[in-house]
């Protein structure tokens, strides 16, 4: 059994210990936000923050984060980091960076750990931030330039 924190809320989580944090969040606990894409970590579809950090969820298993913070895309506009998330969500909305969706999850929590940590990314600084974080439509441009809108707006707040 692992016991952590999800979305604010203590989980017993009663599996075997290897068993990948997005499929207790999926299967167990209904959290289907968080995407699976890949399986190894490489697509960014399934990233949730751990203790505030992202992190890609299909490799992480529920054994290395007893005790820790979990928070999904469900939860991360009532966290902490919410002024950022709704930031970002309006700025994602406002460049029309959506289009079939799929990894959209991944790619606004990835963006939100950014901007948390570098409110004024440049090009580069969001490139790097983004890397792990793949778009089959290409959206790439219109992320970058949702992730510039919103560090603007959060410096105008």
């Amino acid at each position: 059994m692992a016991k952590f924190f999800v979305n604010g809320e203590q989980v017993d989580f009663r599996a075997a210990p290897d068993t990948p944090l997005l499929w207790a969040l999926r299967d167990q606990l209904g959290l289907t936000g968080t995407k699976f894409g890949c399986g190894m970590a490489q697509c960014g579809a399934c990233t949730v923050h751990l203790d505030g950090a992202p992190i890609r969820s299909c490799v992480t298993p529920v054994s290395a984060i007893e005790g820790k913070r979990v928070v999904t895309i469900e939860f991360i506009g009532h966290t902490s980091q919410g002024r950022v998330a709704h930031a970002v969500q309006a700025a994602w909305v406002d460049k029309d960076v959506v289009q079939c969706g799929y990894c959209q999850s991944g790619q606004v929590m990835s963006a939100v750990a950014l901007l948390r940590e570098n409110p004024k990314p440049s090009d580069a600084d969001i490139d790097r931030a983004m890397a792990g974080n793949i778009c089959r439509c290409g959206t790439y441009q219109r992320v970058r330039e949702a992730i510039h809108a919103a560090a603007a707006s959060l410096k105008k707040a």
